[in-house]
């Protein structure tokens, strides 16, 4: 039996309410945009802190939810978008840099190294909720002091995790390999994304 083409019309990618995306990422909004959705933007304040003793691997789960529930109260017909992503070495989470110093000393520890990326997403809405996370393993060549202290003084890495962006000079210079979604790393595991919208269609 002869398999009829699909109709380009019927494929539908966006949700028939509002998307709202509530992150200050430009990454996350330029892969968004990428993917074809319209959305808004919303950006808040939030408390991105886990309990010390929690698993690594949950973690940005965690705080992908914790930052959905600042929107559970009082949400109307929208769909909110919430992301969080985190940096994972040795069992343990790098968290943005402080400053400076504490940028090249998370870059002095990954170089030459595997380390693992996990972006946790929440997608909420008024009746119901779905919490999911994407893996990553990035390894960096080794670095030098110089390489580091470059790429710090002049991209200034203090809004990312683990100190740095696989879009930015030293992911083009410094990573040696990707295993798993690039996009991922990036800060938005697309692909996961566009799966769950699904059952809002």
């Amino acid at each position: 039996m002869e398999k009829k083409p699909t109709d380009a019309r019927l494929m539908k990618i966006q949700p028939d309410r509002p998307l709202v995306l509530a992150s200050g990422s430009p990454r996350r909004k330029q892969l968004l945009e990428q993917a074809g959705y319209t959305f808004t933007v919303r950006r808040f304040e939030t408390d991105e802190q886990f309990a010390a003793d929690m698993p690594p691997e949950k973690v940005a789960s965690y705080l992908a939810a914790k930052k959905a529930s600042y929107f559970r109260k009082g949400i109307g017909d929208e769909i909110i978008i919430t992301a969080d992503t985190v940096v994972i070495l040795d069992s343990r989470v790098l968290n943005k840099p402080a400053d400076a110093a504490d940028a090249i000393r998370m870059l002095e520890t990954l170089s030459g190294r595997t380390h693992t990326v996990m972006t946790g997403v929440c997608i909420l809405s008024r009746e119901k909720e779905r919490v999911f996370d994407d893996t990553t393993l990035v390894t960096f060549r080794k670095l030098t002091r110089a390489e580091i202290e470059y790429y710090v003084e002049h991209y200034q890495p203090f809004d990312k995790a683990g100190a740095y962006g696989a879009q930015d000079w030293i992911g083009l210079t410094g990573v040696e390999k990707i295993s798993g979604s690039y996009f991922n790393v990036m800060g938005l595991p697309v692909h996961r994304v566009y799966e769950n919208l699904q059952e809002w269609m």
